[in-house]
């Protein structure tokens, strides 16, 4: 039997399995482990005033991955769109649609509310992802730069 993968905005109740999700998330990237940043990311999701926003994708009641996202202006052209700055999926359930679920519905959201586009990075090197996003979406020629804070006296 064909199992159904709901989206959905994070609730409070999903808090156990988002935690759990968004560490093997930072474990993917090779980042630290830090409780106090997972704890920072999940009070940004439950403060309905915090421009950051999370769906999940949910399959029998399990969270089996998130998109956290946020809306963005962009002066040059005149035009807002949605920006994704995380998807993941459960290692287990990869190639299952859970990804391509979540885009799915950041799309229809653009569409419901005039947005450009849903834009996205992911790491050079992550090539299962872009095999997934390159029949979602058009790759840009930008690059991405991030500089340093300048240091205060």
């Amino acid at each position: 039997m064909a199992t159904t993968t709901t989206v959905r905005f994070i609730t409070p109740a999903d808090e156990q399995q988002w935690r759990e999700l968004f560490r093997a998330y930072r474990e993917f990237y090779k980042l630290e482990p830090s409780e106090e940043v997972v704890s920072r990311a999940w009070g940004w999701f439950m403060d309905p005033t915090h421009e950051c926003k999370a769906l999940v994708a949910e399959v029998d009641g399990k969270v089996l991955g998130f998109a956290h996202h946020r809306r963005f202006s962009s002066p040059y052209t005149g035009t807002s769109s949605i920006f994704l700055d995380d998807l993941f999926t459960l290692p287990a359930s990869r190639g299952q649609g859970i990804g391509r679920a979540l885009i799915a519905r950041l799309t229809d959201m653009a569409a419901a509310e005039g947005r450009a586009c849903v834009q996205w990075m992911t790491a050079e090197d992550n090539h299962t992802a872009q095999a997934l996003y390159n029949t979602l979406a058009t790759k840009t020629t930008w690059f991405t730069y991030e500089a340093a804070p300048t240091p205060r006296a």
